[in-house]
């Protein structure tokens, strides 16, 4: 079912935010420690940005048929058991299922991620190029709609990549 495109736009001013017991949590979508975000999103989502400080102890529930992953940005954490080994910032954790996600910071420095988790939607997909569809059917229809500029490409007859250009290939 294909349904209109929405678009929501946030000031990074206006997200909510709160603090507890030593974690900061910014909301971009979905719920943490007792607040919510204002946007909207069709499916099931969350998005939060967590700073912890040195000592503190999140647990946070993520629904347990919910996809999720944990992207360290700063700092580093103890996730999922009390007694794993440290993860440092630039590592992607994917969670499997469960109640949710437990984290620690042991360390003497900030910890900083982001939790990122959604419903399946179960749909199949079928991938292109930079064209993500559910049929192989609808590829066909979206690269026709490409090259004739037509059905949202009409602007593409004249764009040009200003990274391209600067490149003189």
């Amino acid at each position: 079912c294909r349904i209109e495109p929405r678009y929501q736009e946030m000031l990074s001013k206006d997200i909510a935010e709160t603090m507890i017991d030593g974690i900061k949590v910014r909301v971009i979508a979905g719920e943490a420690l007792g607040i919510k975000s204002p946007i909207y999103t069709r499916t099931p989502t969350m998005y939060l940005d967590f700073t912890l400080k040195p000592g503190a102890h999140l647990q946070q529930l993520i629904p347990k048929s919910w996809n999720a992953f944990v992207y360290i940005l700063e700092g580093e954490g103890v996730f999922g058991n009390q007694k794993s080994q440290p993860v440092t910032s630039h590592h992607i954790l994917l969670l499997g299922p469960g109640d949710g996600l437990e984290a620690w910071n042991k360390s003497s420095k900030v910890l900083r991620f982001i939790l990122v988790g959604g419903e399946p939607l179960g749909e199949s997909v079928v991938q292109f190029g930079p064209f993500v569809m559910n049929t192989q059917e609808e590829i066909d229809q979206t690269i026709d709609d490409f090259e004739n500029y037509t059905n949202g490409f009409e602007k593409a007859r004249h764009w040009r990549s200003e990274s391209a250009i600067s490149l003189d290939y």
